[in-house]
C-alpha cells in the first residue's frame, strides 16, 4: 500500500469540507508538516480562517484522512 501525498489529502480534504457545508471548499490548501506523514489544511471555517493538522502514515487510508477532518471540523463549530 502506498504512503497518501499530499495531492491525496487535498482531493479528500476539498470532499470532506465540502460535504461539512464549509465556505469555499475549493480554496483549502494542504501543505506538509516538518514530519512526513503529517499536512496542515488551511481553509475558511465557520469562525473564519481555520487549520487542521492530518496525521497519516504507511498504510493511511482516505477514509482516516476524512475521519480526521470530520472530527476536528465538528470540534471547531
Amino acid at each position: 500500500m502506498r504512503h497518501v501525498e499530499r495531492q491525496d489529502v487535498e482531493r479528500i480534504a476539498r470532499m470532506a469540507l465540502k460535504e461539512l457545508g464549509a465556505t469555499g471548499p475549493e480554496r483549502a490548501v494542504v501543505t506538509e508538516d516538518a514530519l512526513p506523514g503529517q499536512w496542515r489544511i488551511e481553509f475558511e471555517g465557520p469562525n473564519g480562517r481555520t487549520q487542521m493538522r492530518i496525521k497519516g502514515g504507511a498504510g493511511t487510508t482516505a477514509q482516516w484522512v476524512r475521519e480526521q477532518i470530520f472530527q476536528q471540523y465538528l470540534a471547531q463549530t
